[in-house]
């Protein structure tokens, strides 16, 4: 077949508006300026996606990994290499490197422009993309790619971008990520160019694969978006009607009032937070009503995320302790934001430390043996510790899990499946998940009795804990996603693993423009890559935030002050009230829904060829 032809043929199976204007270029395209696509007619949620979600999946590729450099050999790469089985043809980098600086194209690279059917318009795109500074601090980003996340990335995106002759090229990325990131023009695109140790070939055929893939979540993020809004609206035609105007607003703060204390505990059982010491240091942030309900008062611990730290709870609990509650917020130590920072600064090689699967349920069970012993002394006996609450964020999500009963702990079957499934490899919190495969194979079973209801918000879920783990829950249990969640995606966590939950009393709570943290909050430098997201629209933090409170109190209020009173709240109704009238809205659906959720999911992936992690894993094999 000739040239022409096979390009012909290219353009067919990528089914790309303007592919081949560097055809794989789009891939690293996608790492830094997030232009892979071209979705100017789809709604907010595809828009987000299309930028944000590969911002995130880039910031953190390029925004993960290393502690040492690769020795770089003399000669740069002169050539880019284009490889669709048979087919093999180059682009000079210099032919790049005169375009980005001078805005010349050459007879080199007009060939591919021509090829492309590139409109000036996409030449002045593509120009600005080759020169657009990603602000990185060099050092951090070298550790960051250096670590199991970060490796992970690198080899993935390696399969694509090659070293010259079809080798993985994840050393020459890296090298050239940090290399051009410390060299005085910064992280660019071009400058990365610049900086590639050797010619590197892009895999076509791979290229045109992690094109579709991207192409499909976004897909499946807008029809499961738009899935959960019509379950929800069918089990509200079903509903009792409730007049929730006339009802108390649960987004007000009660008339509890609020006292704060903060507590130091040592775990001497435990020597994993501090070498050489022979006990695990916390600090615990309490929040206690001023004044005591009747009878025994209601107990709620929140568990923070990944590099967080309790602090970032207080507006929540604040608002649950002036309602009545006991609100306790335990430090995780090994994964919260004092280990991140020493991260950054050298003195641990990982973003967490390994034995954080299991240090993080050990937490929750050690700070309620520490309140039982202060329940006599402290606060004579009010503390109703036999029907715990707990409510947890991302990788606190995944530690409210595991005491509420997800077994086994983690569920290495399922995780070895999904980490090896190409697809998964877009689900930014599997990089965290996966971490869970260096840990001595032995089943863990965290669960607490004291525990009898949990709230998993954006929760690390899905493959660590499996249909098998997440079955186990008899609890009441509430999910909590957001639709533009990129490190918890809804598609591969909540979304998925919501049908797997067997517990009577279940629900799942879908809001509209949600991201993973409350972006108002971001530390500089995340808000200035933040910033770089064209056609980015949020809803504010405020209402996201009026939403949770609200329901987060109706469900403990219900599951552990055994307050029928507040059961009304907890119809997806509710949800829909509270919403009324905004632009991003908040959906709940409950078990009722289940069923029709799980046939969606299959239909789906019937409808795109789509295996499940066991199947395709068996095909592999």
């Amino acid at each position: 077949m000739g040239f022409y032809s096979r390009v012909e043929s290219v353009k067919l199976q990528a089914k790309l508006e303007y592919v081949k204007l560097l055809m794989s270029l789009a891939v690293i395209n996608t790492f830094i300026k997030n232009k892979m696509f071209d979705y100017k007619s789809i709604n907010k949620v595809n828009n987000f996606y299309q930028s944000s979600l590969s911002r995130w999946l880039v910031s953190l590729a390029l925004g993960v990994s290393t502690t040492a450099l690769m020795a770089m050999p003399l000669k740069a790469a002169e050539k880019i290499f284009f490889y669709y089985s048979p087919l093999i043809d180059s682009l000079r980098v210099s032919s790049l490197e005169l375009f980005a600086e001078e805005g010349t194209v050459n007879e080199d690279l007009g060939f591919y422009l021509k090829l492309a059917g590139v409109s000036d318009e996409e030449k002045k795109q593509f120009r600005e993309i080759l020169n657009k500074k990603v602000d990185l601090e060099p050092v951090v980003l070298s550790r960051l790619l250096n670590t199991d996340e970060g490796e992970r990335l690198l080899k993935f995106f390696g399969e694509v971008i090659n070293i010259q002759g079809g080798g993985n090229g994840q050393y020459a990325l890296r090298g050239a990520i940090v290399e051009a990131a410390f060299d005085e023009e910064g992280l660019t695109l071009m400058n990365l160019f610049r900086q590639l140790a050797t010619n590197v070939q892009f895999d076509l055929r791979k290229a045109i694969a992690l094109q579709k893939d991207l192409e499909l979540i976004v897909q499946a993020t807008k029809q499961f978006s738009a899935e959960i809004a019509g379950l929800s609206e069918q089990e509200i035609a079903q509903e009792t009607d409730a007049n929730f105007a006339q009802l108390p607003d649960l987004r007000e703060l009660g008339t509890y009032g609020i006292k704060q204390q903060t507590w130091k505990l040592s775990d001497r059982d435990r020597d994993h937070a501090v070498p050489g010491s022979p006990d695990r240091k916390m600090y615990v942030n309490v929040y206690q009503p001023d004044q005591w309900r009747s009878g025994k008062t209601p107990v709620v611990i929140i568990s923070h995320g990944l590099s967080s730290r309790p602090e970032e709870f207080t507006e929540k609990a604040e608002h649950l302790a002036s309602h009545g509650f006991f609100v306790v917020l335990p430090q995780h130590p090994g994964s919260d934001a004092q280990y991140s920072k020493e991260f950054q600064t050298g003195f641990h090689k990982d973003i967490f430390s390994l034995n954080s699967f299991i240090d993080r349920p050990l937490d929750i069970s050690f700070t309620l043996d520490a309140l039982e012993k202060r329940n006599a002394t402290d606060f004579e006996n009010k503390l109703d510790l036999e029907n715990v609450g707990i409510y947890g964020h991302s990788f606190g999500g995944y530690t409210a899990l595991a005491v509420a009963g997800a077994n086994p702990t983690p569920n290495f079957a399922q995780l070895e499946r999904d980490c090896d499934r190409e697809v998964q490899q877009f689900n930014t919190a599997l990089l965290l998940e996966c971490r869970a495969l260096q840990l001595e194979r032995q089943d863990h079973n965290f669960r607490d009795e004291r525990i009898q209801a949990v709230i998993a918000s954006n929760a690390v879920n899905a493959s660590i804990f499996g249909d098998q783990g997440l079955s186990q829950i008899q609890i009441p249990v509430a999910l909590g996603a957001g639709s533009y969640d990129p490190a918890t995606p809804f598609v591969f966590e909540q979304a998925r693993s919501f049908p797997w939950l067997n517990a009577p009393e279940r629900y799942l709570v879908l809001e509209e423009g949600k991201t993973h943290i409350d972006l108002s909050k971001l530390d500089g430098g995340a808000s200035r890559l933040l910033k770089t997201v064209p056609n980015l629209h949020l809803p504010s933090p405020q209402m996201i935030s009026s939403y949770e409170t609200a329901m987060t109190l109706a469900f403990f209020e219900v599951y552990i002050a055994n307050n029928d009173d507040y059961r009304p709240y907890l119809q997806p109704s509710y949800a829909a009230y509270l919403s009324e009238g905004e632009e991003f809205k908040a959906y709940m659906i409950t078990g009722a829904s289940s069923d029709n959720l799980t046939q969606a999911i299959e239909q789906w992936k019937k409808e795109h060829d789509v295996a499940d992690s066991e199947t395709s894993s068996q095909n592999q094999e």
